[in-house]
């Protein structure tokens, strides 16, 4: 089993004022009516991979500061937490991680790392720093009997599990750096995908998937059975399309063509159909040799034939065997391919904060799962919450309020 979140609690970023998701599946499905918050979610996800890659700085000011990512009108530190296992039967780690602004700079308020070793155990904090200062215990199996070491970092916005987590004699520190790293959180765009960027293979896609040639030009190279597998799988979704190939043009860039089996020359990727380069690249990803620990996908219904959206429902519950999914979607076709655990419902309340609650946890829409389908109980009301006409709270359908 690869590492899993199993808990995301968030406070003051955006509409997440106080917002929390306990036992998280590995595959989860928001879904809401459009502001009710999946997209920061989504965001949530992103910031923090971004973070461990980039530094704070850059993702802060990318996101428009303090002004834009706290919570309007509220007070106090943007907090992030997520408790995860590295495998099935590893203890549970909580990390916390307090980020606000001083002097118009972002500065780490508090940082830690904490897990419970045994069922019956106090929980143990096994790092913890405040502004560059703090301090950790070291070895694969942290105790409160250990020492702790103080480390102090190089400035107030450095995140300590990034630097320690490059440390040999911090097993758990390294591993939940190597975790976050390996998040792949992307919004893949057609328009971006039929850029034609410089040659040379890249071995995942980025945000916008504007690198998708370099990434099928790596596949060729060393991975050709997987892009033979990808090749017959959009075959089966899209049966025009015969190969996808990228290959070098004289001046240096690289030049991704489909070819149509009922035609001799392939057809250039900027001239080809906006949902078939969608359907690409979500099938480059599920299909990643390195198999990312958590992967983000927003809207996939863009530009995508509704019925073909359950075929990728489908594709994305075999991944999440190996990969952490979320997925936001508007589709009544997508969801219909989903089952009540994976879904979670977001809407605004009164106050204007987002708020969430497990589809499973309606009792009225498991029962009626027997004799209906997910999307025809969402066009009727049954999910309660977050309905898109009424804009949040509870629904109503024909003149009665229909409660969750």
């Amino acid at each position: 089993m690869t590492p899993r979140v199993e808990r995301l609690r968030v406070r003051n970023y955006r509409v997440l004022h106080d917002f929390e998701m306990k036992n998280i599946s590995p595959l989860t499905v928001l879904l809401g009516p459009n502001s009710s918050g999946k997209s920061t979610v989504f965001d949530v996800f992103a910031f923090l991979s971004e973070i461990f890659r980039n530094g704070i700085n850059q993702a802060w000011e990318e996101r428009g500061g303090s002004s834009e990512l706290k919570s309007r009108g509220k007070d106090g530190s943007i907090v992030i937490e997520i408790a995860y296992k590295e495998t099935r039967k590893s203890p549970r780690i909580t990390y916390h991680l307090e980020i606000d602004e001083f002097e118009d700079e972002p500065v780490v308020v508090h940082e830690w790392l904490q897990w419970r070793r045994s069922r019956y155990g106090r929980p143990f904090r096994f790092l913890d720093y405040s502004k560059g200062r703090g301090q950790v215990v070291s070895g694969d199996r942290p105790d409160a009997k250990d020492e702790g070491i103080h480390v102090p970092l190089s400035s107030p916005d450095a995140l300590a599990v990034n630097t320690l987590g490059q440390l040999a004699n911090h097993p758990r520190v390294v591993a939940l750096r190597e975790f976050i790293t390996g998040w792949h959180v992307s919004h893949p765009s057609s328009e971006a995908a039929k850029w034609q960027p410089k040659a040379g293979p890249q071995k995942r896609l980025n945000k916008t998937g504007d690198n998708l040639a370099n990434v099928i030009q790596h596949l060729q190279r060393k991975y050709p059975d997987i892009l033979h597998r990808t090749s017959d799988r959009i075959r089966s979704m899209v049966p025009m399309i015969e190969q996808v190939t990228a290959n070098p043009m004289p001046d240096g860039r690289l030049l991704l063509q489909i070819r149509d089996r009922t035609f001799s020359d392939p057809v250039m990727a900027r001239f080809a159909s906006d949902g078939t380069l969608k359907i690409l690249a979500y099938l480059i990803m599920v299909n990643d040799p390195a198999k990312p620990f958590f992967l983000g996908v927003e809207e996939p219904e863009n530009h995508i034939h509704p019925r073909l959206l359950q075929d990728l429902g489908e594709i994305w519950m075999k991944a999440a065997e190996h990969t952490q999914i979320l997925i936001t979607t508007h589709s009544p076709y997508f969801i219909n391919s989903m089952k009540p655990e994976f879904v979670r419902v977001l809407w605004r309340d009164e106050s204007g904060f987002s708020q969430c609650r497990h589809l499973k946890d309606n009792t009225e829409v498991v029962a009626m799962m027997e004799g209906s389908s997910l999307d025809n109980l969402w066009m009727e009301g049954h999910f309660g919450f977050g309905d898109p006409i009424y804009g949040g709270g509870q629904s109503i359908i024909r003149g009665r309020r229909k409660s969750g």
